[in-house]
């Protein structure tokens, strides 16, 4: 099974950033401790703070991957065409989110994601990608 991480703005300082919120470990060491956790997964990952990046990544891999996970981080509540790339794929798609958005800033309790992906899982931490990538494989 092929699975697509794909991670949006600032996520690449995950270890550095606000540990209070984002806790203290990199998204690489992550990375590495779920191909161990899940051997049988071909997994593919791809961080950009670009918009338009994100777009292109989702469209190269949402025909021909079983699952993708991601993350938009702010895009979420602003990005109203990753939004419509979601939903012009055909691989199903577990939206993310580190820390519980909706008891952050009211601008982060909208979502152009959540109503065009199979799932959202919100507030767990990394584990939330291990929680997607379990629901994913169920789905097999």
């Amino acid at each position: 099974m092929k699975i697509a991480i794909i991670n949006g703005p600032n996520l690449n300082l995950l270890g550095k950033r606000e540990p209070g919120i984002y806790g203290n470990q990199s998204f690489d060491a992550y990375f590495s401790e779920l191909q161990t956790l899940f051997p049988q997964v071909t997994f593919s990952y791809f961080q950009s703070n670009i918009e338009g990046e994100l777009i292109n990544e989702l469209q190269r891999v949402g025909f021909d991957f079983q699952g993708i996970v991601m993350n938009p981080g702010g895009y979420t509540h602003t990005s109203v065409a990753i939004g419509d790339a979601i939903a012009a794929i055909k691989t199903p798609l577990i939206e993310v989110h580190i820390s519980n958005v909706h008891a952050r800033e009211d601008f982060r309790k909208l979502s152009h994601v959540s109503a065009k992906a199979a799932g959202s899982i919100i507030g767990l931490g990394l584990k939330g990608y291990e929680l997607a990538v379990r629901w994913l494989l169920d789905q097999q």
